[in-house]
């Protein structure tokens, strides 16, 4: 089984230059309105659409997650080094879980995470938030906590 994403894309060709470099992988298809990503690992199947669209639409953030810590640093580095700018929340508490994670953006603005769940949490989230516009609820979380108590944690 592999996943599927499809995402509408101003731009093809920007498009098509972030999403080589966060795979590290060519296309299986492209044409002048579409483009197709065909992967093994991660299994995804993923695909661009040529689409007018609002700025706001239903998706909220992509990712992949991964099974240390070790291997976020890694795609960390395979990233930057392809030219792309992450950000790193490192012992994050985000979707009820403590993570490890970095994010890139996509030149339409989708962000995508890697991350590492390294145990469960029994708060949703952090207040401190890199990516404020992609945390894991619409509405912050009922309780408040210290961030010196969550180590500077932050979510999504």
């Amino acid at each position: 089984m592999k996943m599927h994403v499809a995402i509408n894309v101003r731009n093809l060709e920007q498009s098509l230059e972030f999403y080589k470099k966060l795979f590290n992988a060519e296309p299986t298809k492209v044409k002048d309105n579409y483009a197709k990503f065909e992967l093994d690992d991660p299994a995804l199947h993923f695909s661009l659409n040529v689409r007018d669209f609002s700025n706001k639409g239903v998706l909220n953030h992509f990712g992949f997650q991964v099974k240390t810590t070790e291997e976020v640093l890694a795609a960390k580095v395979r990233l930057e080094q392809a030219g792309l700018i992450s950000f790193d929340e490192m012992d994050t508490t985000c979707c009820y879980a403590v993570q490890d994670k970095i994010w890139v953006t996509d030149p339409e603005g989708n962000p995508w995470e890697v991350f590492y769940t390294r145990a469960d949490s029994v708060f949703e989230a952090a207040e401190d938030r890199v990516m404020p516009s992609v945390c894991c609820t619409s509405t912050p979380a009922q309780v408040t906590i210290p961030l010196t108590t969550l180590n500077n944690s932050r979510c999504c």
